[in-house]
């Protein structure tokens, strides 16, 4: 999802998101930094939580699994676009050096919210009215 950019090579560049240009309301916004070059991070789904991923830094590898064990591979490494990602989605994320990862939130943080068991997340498609 390409981000609205301001500014020129001589001056410098700004990603500014406002209310009403994602899918959802924005609840919570956190990035991680520090992760060491080729660490997968992620491991996890959510039930309902919707995300905007931005490598802001460096490049992100990011592995997106649905509950039937479809997989799709993005590779995030410019700072003006995004990757959503609706509920119900395994994701892991493998940090190159120095990435730094962006992510805007639906809903402000609730470990009820996480599906961290693989197992699990995969019975979601046998049993899709446990949501």
């Amino acid at each position: 999802m390409p981000l609205p950019v301001i500014g020129d090579a001589a001056s410098g560049y700004t990603v500014a998101v406002e209310p009403g240009q994602l899918p959802f309301a924005v609840a919570r916004v956190y990035w991680t930094y520090g992760t060491p070059a080729d660490v997968l991070r992620g491991h996890h789904a959510h039930r309902t939580l919707e995300q905007l991923l931005v490598a802001v830094k460096g490049r992100l590898d990011v592995t997106l699994e649905n509950s039937a064990g479809e997989q799709q591979k993005f590779t995030l490494e410019r700072p003006d676009v995004g990757l959503y990602l609706p509920g119900l989605y395994w994701r892991t994320i493998r940090f190159h050096e120095q990435a730094v990862l962006l992510c805007l939130v639906s809903q402000p943080y609730s470990e009820a919210s996480y599906i961290r068991d693989y197992a699990a997340f995969r019975d979601l498609a046998k049993a899709p009215d446990t949501l």
